[in-house]
């Protein structure tokens, strides 16, 4: 059985795409958005950085966004609702409720042991190592998919996960396999 009550995760980013279903116009758009910028010569979509909560949002006018830097999932569902009101005010007609779907979270965190990267990447299954370009062992996990980044002082970086849950279902299968391999006991 796998020991996670050393193991510590902080959400750092969640990207989502939305569709709010309906058309825009980026001209009117941008009068209504603060901190926002738009020349479509060199990007097709208005860029608007949101205070509260604290997203950058990537606006077309196709009603497609991206929201990202957001924290929670209720930055993102938050950082829609008020983009919403604002183009409601605008005339914006929404043939339907919008569509988020989260594509990427990003969450650092802590195994709570070290390790000895070249015994890890010897051993696992399904990881990189190149110490001369990257100070960490890159294991990807299939089933979540992720990717983790472990660093010798047992700090991790995991990416690629839909969902918290996912993010800390890879995190077990890595600890798993840390285990299986008898790399979980210290080599320093």
């Amino acid at each position: 059985m796998v020991d996670m009550s050393n193991v510590k995760l902080r959400i750092e980013n969640i990207v989502a795409s939305v569709d709010l279903f309906a058309s825009l116009d980026l001209e009117k758009v941008i009068e209504i958005c603060p901190n926002s910028k738009y020349n479509p010569e060199e990007f097709p979509g208005i860029i608007c950085r949101l205070d509260e909560p604290k997203v950058a949002l990537l606006v077309f006018s196709s009603g497609k966004l991206v929201v990202t830097g957001a924290k929670s999932v209720e930055d993102i569902e938050g950082a829609v609702s008020k983009l919403v009101e604002m183009l409601s005010k605008i005339g914006t007609k929404f043939h339907r409720a919008p569509q988020i779907d989260i594509q990427n979270m990003v969450f650092s965190g802590d195994i709570g042991m070290e390790f000895n990267l070249d015994a890890v990447a010897l051993a696992l299954p399904n990881c990189e190592y190149e110490p001369e370009q990257f100070p960490g062992v890159i294991y990807r996990v299939k089933d979540p998919r992720a990717v983790i980044l472990l660093f010798t002082s047992g700090k991790i970086v995991c990416s690629g996960a839909k969902s918290e849950h996912d993010a800390w279902e890879a995190v077990k299968k890595l600890l798993h396999e840390l285990e299986k391999y008898g790399l979980t006991e210290s080599y320093f």
